[in-house]
């Protein structure tokens, strides 16, 4: 047997978090069928090999709560409409990995049981353990929270092994590596690091949840083909952000 064929994924059970702006492709806004289905078929890639998968995903292709506010529409109403955009995607998302034959199921936070299932911790475990993937959508069904702290919420919730960042550069840099062509990239970076440093590697909420319950976050490029796997797999790819 070949040292490939003997590999072992590095992590049992994973959450996925998905800005919702990746699913608005280059333009960053609406749903583009090609991305989403491309992430599909990473996400069934990851699944093959026999990983537990759950996804949180955002709302900001469709509506950002804050930004709505900062137009006028109260703050708790903007972002109960942003929650309703992450259920939009998450459906979108579904649609896309049943069409690659994998088994999903979506939960929300805020209960519409005509299009999801309402999150219920255990029965989402179960449908893990079942070989399904999970994607929760609604954020954590309360205003003043982000999807990255719904993402870090459950994480923990479900025991995951570790947080996947996906954003679309490839790890954390000590700079903006758009507007510095000389940023370094960091391989591992620890918590208190991440904060002296100001790194803003997720809003302070999800990032203290991830701290407080030593919660391991890996920050890397979607858009390079297979990533998700690569990063499954413990290749050096992207930054780990660790204990």
């Amino acid at each position: 047997m070949t040292k490939a064929a003997k590999a072992k994924p590095k992590y049992k059970r994973i959450l996925l978090k998905l800005s919702g702006e990746a699913l608005g492709g280059e333009a960053g806004y609406g749903i583009c069928p090609e991305v989403v289905r491309d992430m599909a078929r990473q996400i069934g890639e990851v699944r093959a090999l026999g990983v537990q998968m759950v996804i949180v995903v955002g709302g900001g292709n469709i509506f950002r709560g804050l930004e709505g506010s900062e137009e006028g529409i109260d703050r708790a109403t903007g972002d109960y409409m942003g929650m309703l955009a992450t259920v939009i995607n998450a459906l979108a998302l579904q649609d896309a990995l049943e069409k690659q034959k994998v088994e999903t199921r979506v939960q929300t936070a805020i209960e519409m049981s005509e299009v999801a299932e309402a999150f219920i911790r255990r029965r989402a475990v179960r449908h893990l353990e079942k070989g399904r993937v999970v994607i929760f959508g609604g954020g954590t069904g309360n205003p003043y929270f982000s999807t990255d702290t719904a993402a870090a919420l459950r994480a923990n919730e479900i025991h995951a092994d570790v947080i996947l960042k996906a954003t679309k550069v490839d790890g954390i840099y000590d700079s903006d590596p758009e507007k510095n062509p000389k940023a370094k990239r960091f391989r591992k970076i620890t918590y208190m690091d991440a904060l002296r440093k100001q790194l803003r590697v997720m809003d302070a909420t999800a990032f203290s949840l991830c701290m407080e319950n030593l919660m391991p976050i890996v920050v890397f490029d979607l858009f390079k083909p297979h990533n998700i796997r690569n990063v499954v797999m413990g290749k050096r790819v992207g930054t780990l952000v660790h204990e």
